[in-house]
């Protein structure tokens, strides 16, 4: 990620900047796959404005077509909660609507019921944990500071749901366990570069990131996924593997029993032992193909062969400062050191670490 990307992430880890309007267009480009599931079900969107959210949007204009039986969408009392108008409100709301009612295929506000709320309207509040259980499906753009929480509460109450979140979210404990076990996996329309709407005071110091149209204000973000629990054809699809394993293209990690794939396109057909490859696997993963055995971070550290000491870190410029960094992933070891890579120096010996890596075995 790109220096602004990270300084924005920060930000809206802390809390402080953290609101992002998902694009119709890629509302639609995913939902399109799901349109199977939500026929006679109650969808919750319980991170969004309704007056600016696409999520709302799309259930609402699509109710019919999709065969809703009834919608229902949060606003956090910060917000401009006035649906139908640009006014302010300090009364948090939850919106239900249950479609079309005077045949114009067109939700009108006299349609819309707007039911104050007595706390703030965050999704952790006991009222809105009570519209949660009235959900089947949980479809919205949930606050990137809180996506453990998040999720955790999704799985508590056995909901499902189509989310978007940052793909670095693969890597947290809680939602790798989850991937591993099979409870959740990625979407359709994974990677790539997304456009949200931000409010007009969010800082965007990189202008390649930065877009103004019909006077809104956009950022935008690469590497967001979607995650979901709902089936799709997509996760049953085998990845096709046309490489064939050597020991020189693919290295062995010096400190987890498994080799090292740079892309997922180059995992050989042939190799029978444990792999590394990017996290980006997951978006290709089919649990019938492939078993995860681990990640090459926190969440797999048991599985480390070995620790080392106090190491040498140098950079590309040729600095050089003592770290421990070495133990916190995947390793490889060198014949000498590399002239365009940060790399490490333990007892003499060279190292380079690689980005997290997803460790899988083909069945």
């Amino acid at each position: 990620m790109g220096k602004s990307l990270n300084t924005n992430l920060a930000k809206a880890k802390s809390g402080k900047n953290d609101e992002f309007y998902t694009q119709l267009s890629d509302i639609d480009k995913e939902l399109k796959h799901y349109r199977n599931h939500f026929k006679d079900k109650v969808i919750l969107c319980n991170c969004d404005d309704p007056r600016v959210s696409k999520f709302f949007h799309y259930f609402s204009y699509n109710f019919e077509k999709l065969g809703l039986k009834k919608l229902i969408a949060t606003c956090y009392k910060s917000q401009d909660c006035d649906l139908f108008s640009q006014n302010k409100s300090e009364q948090a709301i939850f919106l239900e609507y249950n479609g079309d009612k005077n045949g114009d295929n067109f939700p009108n506000p006299e349609e819309i019921g707007i039911i104050p709320l007595q706390g703030d309207g965050d999704f952790r509040s006991k009222e809105c944990i009570e519209l949660l259980k009235q959900a089947d499906i949980v479809v919205t753009n949930p606050p990137f500071s809180l996506f453990r929480e998040y999720i955790a509460q999704l799985i508590e109450y056995d909901k499902k749901f189509l989310i978007i979140g940052h793909q670095n979210a693969i890597t947290y404990k809680e939602v790798f366990q989850l991937i591993q076990e099979d409870k959740i996996w990625l979407g359709v329309d994974n990677g790539g570069t997304k456009w949200f709407q931000v409010n007009d005071d969010y800082d965007i110091a990189t202008e390649s990131r930065k877009k103004i149209e019909n006077g809104q204000k956009y950022f935008s973000m690469g590497s967001i996924v979607w995650f979901t629990n709902l089936d799709i054809k997509k996760r049953h699809e085998n990845l096709i593997l046309y490489r064939t394993y050597n020991s020189e293209e693919y290295p062995t990690y010096d400190n987890y029993d498994a080799i090292n794939v740079d892309k997922v396109a180059d995992i050989p057909i042939d190799y029978a032992g444990v792999m590394g490859v990017p996290i980006t696997f997951i978006d290709k993963y089919n649990p019938r193909q492939f078993e995860i055995i681990g990640i090459t971070k926190a969440v797999g550290f048991h599985l480390r062969t070995k620790l080392y000491p106090q190491q040498v870190q140098v950079d590309t410029n040729g600095k050089r400062t003592l770290v421990t960094k070495l133990n916190d992933g995947a390793t490889i070891k060198l014949n000498s050191a590399p002239k365009d890579k940060t790399y490490y120096v333990v007892d003499d010996k060279y190292y380079v670490q690689m980005y997290a890596r997803v460790l899988i075995k083909r069945k």
